[in-house]
């Protein structure tokens, strides 16, 4: 009898886990095929090569007007001197400015371009998933579990926080209103 019992309860999780469908996809293997990853990487590229382009410009003419400067300062008057060392180093700020201005501007076209292409991945797991049946679905390229289907999961949390002591009035409180200005 114990034997049976025994052998009842080891066949019960893998029954239940034939039940249960998983799938994956890997990302990595995706997101190059598609056209609207090679339209966004190609117009980041243009984006590159334009700031790279003006910039380059700029420290051309930065070049340019320290060297003739420095084959001019001995011969220049000092409040004539003093004004073509403010301008070079307005230069010298405008150029830095430039170029960290360039480099949030291409980060966060990266960032918006990549989001859309990764909406419509995820917009495209769910659709399966949801059709499909499936409990998970992950990524094996990043290791996230990109869809789960609440209908068929079950959502431990309440059962987490009451066996780890977490109560209503543990919870961390809310971050404060920033004032409106």
């Amino acid at each position: 009898m114990k034997k049976i019992i025994l052998a009842i309860l080891m066949v019960a999780p893998l029954s239940i886990m034939a039940q249960s469908k998983f799938a994956h996809f890997n990302s990595a293997d995706i997101l190059p095929n598609m056209k609207e990853y090679t339209t966004a990487q190609a117009e980041i590229q243009n984006m590159e090569k334009q700031f790279a382009d003006d910039l380059k410009l700029m420290q051309d003419e930065m070049q340019k007007k320290y060297e003739d400067y420095q084959k001019e300062a001995a011969n220049l008057l000092e409040n004539v001197r003093a004004r073509r060392e403010q301008e070079l180093n307005d230069l010298g700020q405008r150029y830095q400015q430039s170029l960290q201005d360039s480099q949030a501007a291409l980060q966060k076209a990266t960032q918006e371009k990549m989001a859309m292409i990764s909406e419509k991945v995820m917009a495209m797991v769910k659709k399966i998933g949801e059709a499909g049946g499936y409990v998970y679905i992950v990524d094996i390229s990043t290791g996230a579990v990109s869809f789960v289907n609440p209908a068929l999961s079950t959502d431990i949390t309440a059962q987490l926080k009451k066996e780890l002591g977490i109560t209503a009035a543990a919870a961390l409180p809310a971050a404060p209103a920033t004032p409106a200005k």
